[in-house]
C-alpha cells in the first residue's frame, strides 16, 4: 500500500517505518497515525525487526501536529489520545524487536513514539523533550508513564514539569537512550543491532520481550513465574532443539522461528 505521511520499507527481515512529513518536521496527526497502524498490521512473519525513524535531516518527530489539535474539543481529544495510545500500544506489543532511530527533534508525541519501541539510539543532533506543559496540556500518548518507567519518576517529573529540551548526551546520561552516534552513522548502528539480534532464536526473542513486558508491571514473584512459563514453553520449540545441538557441535544455529 502506498502511503501519504510514511515509508515501510523492506530489507530482508527488517522493515523501517519512517514518519515522513519533513515540510512539517514529521508531526503527528490523525492520518498519520492512521497509516502507522495499517503498516503495523500488515508486518509479515519474515519481518523479524523493525527500525522507527523520522524523514529528512531535522527531526525524528517533532511532536503531534498543533495545526490539527488547536480547535478540537475536549471528545475529540480522547479520541485523539486514544488513536494514539492504539498505536503505540500496537508497536510495544509487537513480538519482534523494535529499536527508535532518534536522528533529530523527538519532542512529545515524537518521544511517546520511540518510549513505544524497546531500544532508543539517538545522533549527536538529536533533541528529546515533553514540552505539552507549555501549551497547557500534558503527554497524550502515554509518555508520562513510559517516560517515569525508563528514567524514574523524579527525572520523568522534572523533564515533564520543566519542559526541557534534553541533547543527546543528556537523554543517555540519564537513560533515556542506549547510544549516541554521529548522524551518518545512525542507521548503520541501527542495522547492526536488528542483525546482531537476528542471529538468535526468533521465538526465545519474542519470548523475553514478552516477560519483560508483562513482568515489569508485576510483584517479582509473579514476574519470576511468568520467567518460568516462558523459560518451559520453549523446549517445546525446533529452535531449542536446534540451538542446543549446535552448541554441542560448535556450529552456528539454523533457527527457523518455530
Amino acid at each position: 500500500m502506498a502511503y501519504e505521511n510514511i515509508r515501510l520499507e523492506k530489507d530482508g527481515p527488517i522493515a523501517v517505518l519512517t514518519v515522513d512529513r519533513p515540510k512539517a518536521l514529521n508531526a503527528l496527526n490523525s492520518a498519520t497515525f492512521h497509516e502507522m497502524d495499517d503498516a503495523l498490521r500488515s508486518l509479515k512473519d519474515d519481518t523479524r525487526a523493525l527500525i522507527v525513524t523520522g524523514g529528512g535531516d531535522k527531526a525524528f518527530v517533532a511532536g503531534a501536529d498543533i495545526a490539527e489539535m488547536v480547535t478540537i474539543t475536549a471528545a475529540q481529544a480522547r479520541e485523539f489520545s486514544a488513536l494514539g495510545h492504539h498505536v503505540f500500544q500496537s508497536l510495544e506489543n509487537l513480538p519482534i524487536p523494535t529499536i527508535a532511530a532518534v536522528n533529530g527533534f523527538a519532542l512529545g508525541g515524537g518521544l511517546e513514539l520511540a518510549l513505544g519501541c524497546d531500544l532508543i539510539y539517538a545522533s549527536e543532533k538529536a533533541k528529546l523533550g515533553l514540552p505539552e506543559v507549555t501549551l497547557g496540556v500534558i503527554p497524550g500518548f502515554g509518555g508520562t508513564q513510559r517516560l517515569t518507567r525508563l528514567v524514574g519518576r523524579s527525572r520523568a517529573k522534572e523533564m515533564l514539569f520543566t519542559a526541557d529540551r534534553i541533547d543527546a548526551a543528556r537523554a543517555k546520561e540519564i537513560g533515556l537512550v542506549l547510544d549516541v552516534l554521529p548522524a551518518d552513522k545512525l542507521m548503520e548502528h541501527c542495522r547492526a543491532v536488528a542483525a546482531k539480534i537476528l542471529k538468535n532464536g526468533p521465538l526465545a526473542v519474542a519470548q523475553a520481550k514478552r516477560v519483560v513486558e508483562y513482568g515489569a508491571d508485576q510483584d517479582l514473584r509473579s514476574a519470576n513465574e511468568l520467567e518460568r512459563q516462558g523459560f518451559a514453553v520453549l523446549f517445546g520449540s525446533e529452535d531449542q532443539r536446534e540451538g542446543m545441538a549446535a552448541f554441542l557441535a560448535k556450529r552456528p544455529a539454523a533457527f527457523q522461528g518455530k
